[in-house]
């Protein structure tokens, strides 16, 4: 249920306040500008205007002097005064506002600019009359000397007004703001609800959801990420139902013998001691299929810990190994004539956690076993070169399909229910071992052929 609160944490509320806040720092920007800067920068252009109108007259000649002078006069509002080599002086435009080129006041001044060597001279002044900055300046010339004087514009008329036009622009700016806001976070709100309206679906179970694209690029990755989480999550919720169909029936199966035989003990068979045996060893057979199970839960739950991380790594003879783990085999040679073909080397001494390794080695065979074909044979092999040794373990069933190779690794994962042998399975096997591999940085992989057996295979680097 959405609250008051909530609503201030909406897009639509937050994009408003953020164009706002954008509307009103600009205007500000510019009422800053206008109050520190505008009449310094005003002054600076003015300044410059003077110095161009003075280097125009260096640059034209005597005999044109009067003319240059007389535009001068028509297009800006300064005064002058020319000053012959004789002293004769004769002034331009001396009516201007503010004009102060006749009187005494400026005597001083010229005279402190007469004594300059450069060829334009400038004095900074303060007008009596109006109380406003101005400029006195000196231009030598070959035939005499122009006096400029001229009263800068008074900008803070100008200035009043464009700071009262920028709060109108800031106002105007604003509802700007708030209509662009608007439909700018309608635009950005509506795909975002449909998502987390559909994202609600997903989690309460609803795997019919779509995320579609809506032209937004971060949106529609959102989408893809999604409906990828959705595909991950139908795959995961169909591989824990083979799990618990799985679970559910294999340790049916053990507790019903263990029952049945535990009663047979109980009712018949425990006045004939090679009866009772018979039934016992029944018994631990069955108890040693639900530890297999157990185990793989109990792999699973570690797999999701920190403390899975870790390795003991040492140094050992891997064929020792290998050799210890097929004496556990024995068994199902003798009573069902399991083949076991090996080619190992002698000795091949490797560092690793030598008790994960051996979890690594006993899932293969124990895969290799269940899906072997009818000629009951599998092959483990370990090669060397210089660099590294390579195990594999190869069965003689039926094969892999492609579609079914990308899958094998994954958590609760069973390529065949109708496996040949009818051994306890979970489907996590593999993925201890993609794990334990992972964790060594050991390379792993699997090579498949229809009707000719599957081959798994990790190298280890010496």
């Amino acid at each position: 249920m959405t609250t008051k609160n909530d609503k201030f944490k909406s897009i639509n509320f937050k994009t408003l306040t953020y164009f706002v806040i954008f509307s009103i720092s600009i205007a500000l920007v510019l009422l800053i500008f206008q109050l520190l800067l505008f009449g310094f920068f005003y002054e600076r252009y003015q300044i410059k205007s003077l110095d161009n109108l003075a280097n125009t007259l260096i640059n034209n000649n005597r005999h044109d002097m009067e003319e240059v002078i007389n535009n001068i006069n028509f297009n800006n509002n300064i005064c002058l005064e020319y000053v012959d080599t004789l002293g004769y002086s004769e002034y331009f435009n001396d009516r201007a506002p503010g004009c102060l080129l006749k009187e005494s006041y400026l005597q001083n001044f010229k005279k402190e600019l007469d004594i300059k060597t450069d060829q334009i001279s400038k004095i900074r002044l303060v007008n009596p009359r109006y109380h406003r900055l101005s400029y006195l300046y000196s231009v030598k010339l070959d035939f005499g000397t122009i006096y400029i004087y001229s009263v800068l514009t008074n900008v803070s008329e100008y200035s009043l007004l464009m700071q009262k036009e920028i709060i109108y622009i800031a106002l105007i700016a604003i509802i700007f703001s708030v209509i662009i806001s608007y439909f700018l976070s309608k635009k950005l709100s509506k795909p975002i609800t449909k998502i987390t309206k559909d994202a609600k679906e997903l989690a309460n179970g609803n795997y019919n959801v779509n995320f579609t694209h809506n032209g937004i690029l971060e949106l529609d990755e959102l989408s893809d990420t999604l409906n990828y989480l959705k595909e991950e999550t139908l795959k995961l919720d169909e591989y824990r139902r083979d799990l618990m169909a799985n679970v559910s029936h294999d340790l049916k199966t053990p507790l019903t013998m263990i029952k049945a035989y535990a009663e047979m003990i109980r009712d018949i068979s425990y006045k004939d001691e090679a009866k009772m045996k018979d039934n016992l060893s029944v018994i631990i057979e069955e108890v040693d299929r639900l530890n297999i199970l157990v185990n793989d839960i109990l792999e699973l739950s570690k797999l999701q810990t920190k403390d899975y991380e870790k390795l003991n790594i040492e140094e050992f003879d891997l064929i020792e190994t290998i050799n210890d783990i097929l004496k556990r085999y024995n068994l199902i040679k003798e009573t069902e004539e399991y083949h076991f073909i090996t080619n190992l080397p002698d000795k091949a001494l490797v560092k690793a956690d030598k008790k994960r390794l051996e979890q690594v080695i006993y899932n293969l065979i124990n895969n290799a076993i269940n899906y072997t074909g009818e000629d009951k044979t599998v092959y483990i092999y370990v090669t060397e070169d210089k660099k590294e040794y390579t195990i594999s373990i190869k069965d003689t069933g039926k094969g892999i399909s492609k579609k079914d190779l990308e899958h094998i690794w994954d958590k609760y994962y069973k390529n065949d229910k109708n496996h040949h042998r009818n051994i306890i399975g979970t489907g996590l096997g593999l993925a201890i071992v993609k794990n334990i591999l992972l964790q060594h940085n050991f390379s792993y992989g699997v090579n498949s052929k229809k009707n000719k057996g599957t081959e798994f295979y990790f190298k280890i680097v010496k």
